[in-house]
């Protein structure tokens, strides 16, 4: 069971962190980690009682706590969420809720449709030199879609000799 929890501390560790190694997480990522999987549900267990946690068991001068401090956290918020319940007990359910769950992107950013923006940014409207910019699935083509692309070679624009400096002969 607690391999199967420390697989889902290392996915919501490196969630976010373009450096992160999945053995060290920090106090945002604790609180996704807590609300993704149901552990905090605004009763018994809040934002604050999970970053008042993070804080007690995290080393004092540190950002980040390692999966045995998060054993010790998910600990203390297991007696808090199940209260009545013996320490193995609760830590067991605590690992049930978090089994097989990866980070939430749903809802993080949603695409604005006010007023004329849709029409604007629905590709299979555009013409001219615009619509030749996108594929028929409406996604853009980048550099391949321009027509005049530029010569970035280093030379002069319209130098006829290019690539043939090394081929001089030497005196």
């Amino acid at each position: 069971m607690a391999s199967e929890a420390e697989r889902t501390f290392q996915r919501f560790a490196v969630f976010g962190e373009s450096s992160g190694s999945g053995t060290e997480m920090n106090n945002k990522n604790f609180s996704k980690l807590c609300k993704d999987c149901g552990i905090m549900d605004s009763k018994t267990v809040t934002s604050t009682d999970v970053d008042i946690v993070f804080s007690k068991v995290k080393a004092k001068n540190a950002r980040t706590i390692t999966f045995q401090q998060f054993q010790e956290a998910m600990k203390e918020l297991g007696q808090k969420r199940f209260k009545g319940k013996s320490l193995d007990e609760a830590l067991e359910n605590i690992y049930k809720l978090m089994e097989g769950k990866d980070p939430a992107t749903t809802g993080v950013t949603k695409a604005t449709t006010v007023g004329g923006v849709s029409r604007l940014t629905d590709t299979s409207k555009y013409t001219g030199t615009h619509k030749e910019r996108f594929d028929e699935s409406g996604k853009g083509k980048g550099i391949a879609g321009r027509e005049d692309v530029t010569d970035n070679s280093g030379y002069v624009s319209g130098y006829k000799g290019a690539g043939t400096y090394d081929k001089k002969g030497n005196n």
